[in-house]
């Protein structure tokens, strides 16, 4: 290279399979935090991690980031759209705190809906952010259907992982 050229770093443009590990990995945490024992401080973990998951998308895609955002932006999609998921998964944590029956199908329930909502969530802000979206722009009313399949498929990809935990 001569003196008078430079170089400029390309950075490596953002795919949906790049998004999709980091989806796939929170959706596993969030499994793991539906675990948690504790009635309610489990769901207070499952938002942790889907708070966490969307700042690695938006730092994958190159959005800035807002807790404050975010934790609305979960708080209208997951409550307002997923009634029936979080419903389940709220009656699944708090049926962790009857001893016996309850606690076994807490310890089902939750993890189900906290990975089938996960996977909904980064989806979602995954198609998004690819379309170049931030957090200012995004309107849950508009992904309500999306949201709602994603869900649905969530809930089918936890089942396989499950399947394949069991299988190994």
């Amino acid at each position: 290279m001569s003196e008078n050229e430079t170089t400029t770093a390309i950075a490596p443009t953002p795919t949906e399979a790049g998004a999709s590990k980091i989806v796939n990995r929170y959706m596993l945490w969030s499994m793991g935090a539906g675990l948690v024992p504790i009635p309610l401080v489990d769901f207070a973990a499952i938002v942790a991690v889907q708070l966490k998951m969307l700042s690695e998308l938006a730092k994958y895609y190159s959005v800035e980031f807002s807790e404050e955002r975010g934790k609305s932006i979960v708080s209208s999609l997951v409550g307002g759209v997923a009634a029936d998921s979080i419903a389940h998964g709220t009656v699944g944590s708090i049926l962790k705190s009857i001893p016996g029956a309850g606690t076994l199908f807490g310890m089902v329930a939750m993890p189900l809906s906290a990975g089938a909502t996960t996977y909904a969530v980064g989806k979602v802000f995954t198609q998004h952010f690819a379309s170049g979206g931030t957090f200012l722009n995004f309107n849950p009313d508009e992904v309500r259907d999306y949201f709602e399949e994603k869900v649905r498929e969530g809930k089918d990809v936890v089942k396989s992982v499950k399947s394949q935990v069991k299988g190994s």
